[in-house]
């Protein structure tokens, strides 16, 4: 083989140099066109989204930690209902009880207060809801989760009444729920108890899972092609399909979870979700919300109000015959039926196959060389996956309270780190394996790689085939076009509009799925870059000396060393840059849980290598999810704490009735503190309760996580909660109380944290939890 590359081009490193170049501005654009636009001021139109004018929501929306059944709660609730009323609107609120309608089955329910307001069409065919929900988790200020999201809809509503516009054709619901972040409750009271959640409708429901970023459309109904059509034709739609079809292997809930439940319901989820450091946490806070952010949200929600707003809704509310393949690509949404995969996968493969067939013929590569280049195409996509959890492993060493976060506060750098370290994984691999293979044996194994992938995602994850398929058959267009091509640059020119292709398809890719996984799962979007690496093969070659030359270690080895050195800057400044202090504190978990039972009482944390501040209250490891069951399983940070002279909940037995081997107790719970929740729970192992109604509402008779009856009321009434328990057998029964509060001020032996250290994102930080036992 007296050639064993496409072709030699002239001046390789400056040629290598012009093509990576160009590579590069491709990825910017690829990349930018996924970003959030910039955000408009409340001079604009009226008929247009402000996201200055849907700010002034959001300041009002995330003022205060404003958890369900708080003062705070109430006041975002008629500032809500208020503004409604004065785009002319009628909202009504939906006082009632919602049970958890999630994945995760935890016995949850709620009193909640959903706020309904209906714009009427004007001929309607249908009714599209817009869904967001008010309420904030206990230690956070909900400025974006999801003040973004109610914040949205109040301005949609306002473009939509007083914009100038003609009026809607169909019915517009907007649907502002309570207790998402405890249990879906509200959602759940919606769909399944209010009149128009009882009718067919698609459901656009907005979330924000940190304070930055695209708002990326990452979830939706089945059957999602007609859907998609819709949303293909917004201002600037960001989506992608191997996110619903991931997403859809997760346990994540949100709001829209208890509308899939309903097969009356079809619809699409949008969220933004960078700047994962603020969720749930006390920086979720109007200061540091990204307008851009706010503003891409509002984009997409008038422009889907508006198209579904004047469509007709009959096939739209109805699962199309499939779902759609869809993908962002040079500015458009390129989309097309899912049942192309298949024969776009095969294409691939035979595509591949041809390109093997005929470099064979031309000498450059032979079948056994093609294989071994196929698997050695393995070796970097393994090395790359464990390089990045290593690097994710020595930054949490080396900076603890990184492990309770998704992603680091600033994390440029960081990610420019990770992409640095792929290519470097990617030439020290391509510089060990191209004399040995030969380059077309590598890159047309690679491309056979990225084929036989496509098939594989077919059959598994249909929605991400494209993310392999596409590149491995434009790669392999464009190595049988260079086959006849005689021109060096012209070869090199066709390679290089493949790896144009490729870039498109997988750079966008890599960029949302750094913030959506984080850092903490960095292998992800390091495997999507390692993709396109395998992908632009041919036209890296060039960086390195002909394959008919001597070989110079030294300068073979500097593409590959040239990376890792980018890799280890940009990891270094990206810690440099993010420090700890006062506005980016180091995020801890504490909590306190006193036993009534024995008097005892215990510091917890939710951390498993505690930073400095928290090993002041946590000495070892236990296992409390008995005792106190709104915990988690597993070992948790534990230390002894003072017994706080702090008052039990208690059960009161209204009735006692026996009837053959039945009993009926009539109860009432109530909590002697002013509490978040409110819970009860069976002995573990035990299956005694046939029926339970908690405040005239059935619930959960077996939690199986747990192994146990058992259920959480959030936002208890001051009064208590009446129940009723059908059980089996007349023995006595056992009951475990635990009722929860938040702050830990005032509590002996608590000192407050220091400007640098800040408060975890989570249900249980800050958690004051009393439980006591009593038998009925």
């Amino acid at each position: 083989m007296s050639d064993r590359s496409f072709g030699e081009p002239p001046r390789r490193p400056l040629t290598a140099a012009v093509v990576l170049v160009v590579l590069g501005v491709v990825a910017a654009l690829g990349i930018w066109d996924v970003q959030p636009p910039a955000p408009r001021p409340a001079s604009i139109s009226a008929a247009e989204f402000s996201a200055a004018r849907a700010f002034e929501h959001v300041e009002h929306i995330g003022q205060e930690v404003h958890v369900t059944g708080s003062p705070a709660a109430t006041r975002v609730r008629s500032y809500i209902t208020d503004t409604l009323r004065s785009y002319g609107l009628a909202p009504q609120v939906q006082d009632t009880v919602g049970v958890n309608a999630g994945k995760f089955g935890d016995g949850g329910m709620a009193h909640v207060d959903n706020v309904v307001a209906v714009l009427p069409g004007t001929d309607p065919t249908g009714q599209v809801v817009l869904m967001a929900h008010y309420d904030s988790v206990q230690v956070s200020y909900g400025a974006n989760d999801d003040g973004a999201g109610s914040s949205t809809l109040l301005e949609v509503a306002r473009a939509l009444t007083q914009g100038g516009a003609a009026k809607p054709r169909n019915d517009v619901v907007f649907v502002f729920t309570d207790a998402e972040e405890a249990c879906l409750c509200g959602a759940e009271a919606f769909v399944g108890q209010h009149p128009l959640g009882q009718k067919q409708s698609v459901v656009l429901n907005f979330e924000a899972r940190g304070s930055s970023g695209p708002a990326v459309m990452f979830q939706t109904s089945e059957g999602n092609a007609d859907l998609i059509d819709v949303y293909a034709k917004t201002p600037e739609p960001v989506g992608t399909s191997l996110a619903v079809e991931v997403y859809r292997l997760l346990s994540n809930d949100t709001d829209f979870t208890p509308v899939l439940a309903q097969s009356r319901f079809t619809g699409l989820n949008i969220a933004y979700i960078d700047g994962s450091w603020v969720y749930h946490s006390p920086f979720d806070r109007t200061t540091t919300m990204n307008r851009a952010s706010l503003q891409h949200h509002g984009d997409e929600a008038l422009a889907l109000a508006r198209a579904f707003g004047r469509a007709d809704l009959g096939p739209l509310m109805k699962p199309a015959s499939g779902d759609a393949v869809y993908f962002p690509f040079a500015g458009f949404l390129v989309r097309y039926p899912a049942a192309l995969t298949w024969p776009l996968a095969i294409l691939a493969l035979l595509a591949v196959g041809a390109l093997v067939f005929l470099a064979r013929r031309r000498g450059l590569t032979s079948v056994p060389r093609t294989l071994a280049g196929l698997g050695l195409a393995l070796v970097p996509l393994i090395a790359v996956a464990v390089a990045a959890q290593l690097l994710w492993a020595l930054l949490v060493a080396i900076r603890p309270g990184y492990g309770e976060l998704l992603d680091p506060a600033r994390p440029t750098w960081f990610r420019f780190g990770v992409v640095a370290l792929t290519a470097a994984v990617l030439l020290c691999w391509y510089a060990l394996s191209r004399r040995r293979v030969g380059p077309v044996p590598l890159a047309t194994g690679a491309l056979g790689l990225l084929a036989l992938l496509g098939a594989v995602f077919a059959a598994a994850i249909p929605g991400g085939s494209y993310l392999v398929a596409l590149p491995a058959l434009a790669g392999a267009l464009a190595g049988i076009a260079a086959l006849y091509v005689r021109h060096p640059l012209a070869r090199l020119a066709v390679l290089t509009v493949s790896a144009a292709v490729a870039t498109l398809i997988l750079a966008p890719t890599v960029a949302l799925f750094f913030p959506a996984l984080g850092l903490a799962t960095g292998a992800a979007p390091a495997l999507f870059g390692m993709l396109l690496g395998l992908a632009v093969l041919p036209v890296l070659e060039p960086l390195y000396r002909a394959s008919t030359e001597p070989r110079r270690r030294r300068l073979g080895s500097a593409p590959a060393l040239a990376a890792l050195l980018v890799a280890l800057v940009c990891t270094t400044v990206g810690m440099i840059n993010d420090n700890w202090d006062a506005r980016h504190p180091e995020p801890t978990h504490l909590m306190y849980a006193l036993d009534r039972d024995t008097g005892t009482a215990e510091w917890v944390s939710l951390e498993q290598s505690p930073g400095d501040w928290t090993r002041q209250y946590v000495k070892s490891h236990q296992q409390l999810n008995r005792q106190f069951p709104v915990l988690p399983e597993g070992e948790l940070s534990v230390g002894p704490a003072e017994a706080a002279n702090l008052p039990a909940p208690q059960a009161t037995v209204v009735s006692d009735e026996k009837s053959g081997d039945q009993r009926t107790l009539t109860l009432h719970i109530a909590s002697q503190r002013d509490v978040r929740f409110l819970s009860f729970y069976g002995e573990v192992g035990d299956h005694r309760v046939l029926s339970a109604t908690v405040a005239g509402r059935s619930a959960k008779t077996y939690i199986a996580d747990q192994d146990r009856f058992g259920v959480v009321f959030h936002g208890p009434p001051p009064a208590g909660l009446d129940v009723t328990l059908v059980l089996r057998g007349t023995e006595p029964y056992k009951l475990r109380l635990v009722d929860g509060s938040d702050g830990l001020t005032g509590l002996p032996g608590f000192t407050p944290r220091p400007a640098t250290v800040g408060v975890f994102g989570s249900h249980s930080s800050e958690l004051l939890a009393v439980a006591v036992t009593q038998t009925l």
